[in-house]
């Protein structure tokens, strides 16, 4: 017998035609994962199997937890051949160190010419049980062990742990999108679903100093660094936005400067990715939350850009995002207390609903042209989990 992963695709097993390229893209992204770990990854269209030391396993089984297009890590052992007698010493060995007193056999086969029917392997294997292993019984509903045998054409699976993976898509594999990163809560959150569904994200953080201080700085590397383990690494592009902010504050009215200001974040965002082939803007407005995030709000702000924008967490409330951002552990970094260059010169009364031709009317005031060409001439360009010292960046 020889120790190992069973990992289990669930929502890939709908990709019929496609399959293979999206269990080729889960195999890589599991290697890249586990670079610094020597492992063995193959795979077919119905598990892909993860072989490594004993050492090793639990430092992969964590790293494993990270991988999106995974349903389900299940930690086994590799027969040689199916025959039952193999089946069968294999199970009471693996049995004799476990404490339990009720189980279940759960059975699938693979290969349906197999000489015994599921049922009847979980028939025979649980008499096999209840003769070897001492004051034990079968309990069909609540078992403290569920024993899971897996038949194929030329060997056989035993395993009785598993783990809930991420689920969704491997990431890369339906392409890339700028996330629009600030230091808040709901950014890394609507950056981390969407790498769920497939995406590969590179960055773009909004710099404004002296305005916005080094830690803030700071706060986005960290949340870059936290999100990016779950794609490897994530290019951070930190673009100079003191000019163009200020001179926002100088020449539109105090309730309008949050609703140009976004406008014009959205300009810098779709010309980056569009430079760096990204094929969607991604952000973390929640309708509701904020008065630039009303519908009129966001229509008005979104008119700017032809991109599909995508809001992952447009449709959840403020606690379902805590929720996820201390699942995926951003919420510690994202509540220290330094400013974005969103949440300054907010105005008391920022207009709620806003119109498109008061927008154009006040972008006429500056040469808004030059002072984005200006920002994205002067971009920093970070490689998050690629460096261990920003201090240069700072």
């Amino acid at each position: 017998m020889e120790k190992l992963f069973l990992i289990k695709y669930g929502e890939l097993n709908t990709k019929k035609a496609n399959i293979g390229l999206f269990l080729k893209t889960l195999q890589n992204n599991i290697l890249n994962s586990l670079k610094d770990i020597s492992v063995n990854v193959i795979f077919d269209k119905g598990r892909m199997y993860v072989k490594t030391s004993e050492d090793n396993f639990l430092n992969v089984k964590e790293k494993l937890q990270k991988v999106f297009g995974i349903h389900e890590i299940a930690i086994g052992y590799e027969l040689e051949n199916n025959s039952m007698e193999l089946i069968t010493d294999s199970l009471i060995e693996l049995l004799k160190n476990k404490e339990f007193k009720t189980f279940k056999i759960n059975t699938k086969r693979s290969d349906k010419n197999y000489f015994l029917t599921s049922p009847e392997v979980n028939q025979k294997l649980g008499g096999v049980v209840l003769k070897n292993i001492h004051d034990v019984k079968v309990d069909v509903n609540n078992p403290e062990v569920l024993i899971n045998v897996e038949i194929r054409k030329t060997n056989a699976y035993i395993y009785f742990e598993t783990i809930k993976g991420l689920g969704g898509y491997p990431t890369s594999t339906l392409g890339k999108g700028m996330l629009m990163l600030s230091g808040g809560i709901d950014s890394p959150v609507a950056g981390f679903l969407a790498m769920k569904r497939g995406v590969k994200l590179e960055c773009i953080y909004f710099d404004s100093p002296p305005h916005t201080s080094v830690e803030a700085k700071n706060k986005v590397i960290t949340l870059a660094n936290i999100i990016g383990e779950y794609q490897g690494h994530i290019k951070i592009h930190v673009i100079p936005f003191t000019n163009l902010q200020e001179t926002i504050y100088k020449e539109v009215p105090s309730e309008y400067m949050i609703t140009i200001m976004r406008r014009m974040m959205y300009r810098i965002s779709e010309r980056l990715a569009h430079k760096n082939h990204c094929k969607i803007i991604i952000n973390g407005e929640s309708i509701g939350q904020v008065a630039s995030q009303t519908l009129d709000s966001m229509s008005v702000i979104n008119e700017v850009v032809k991109m599909p924008v995508i809001r992952p967490v447009a449709c959840f409330d403020k606690l379902e995002i805590i929720d996820i951002a201390k699942k995926i552990k951003t919420y510690e970094t994202s509540i220290l207390p330094y400013q974005d260059c969103c949440t300054i010169f907010v105005p008391e009364h920022p207009v709620i609903y806003p119109t498109l031709d008061k927008c154009l009317e006040y972008e006429q005031n500056f040469d808004y042209e030059s002072l984005i060409n200006e920002a994205i001439k002067n971009e920093v360009i970070i490689k998050a989990q690629e460096k261990n010292d920003y201090s240069e960046y700072l």
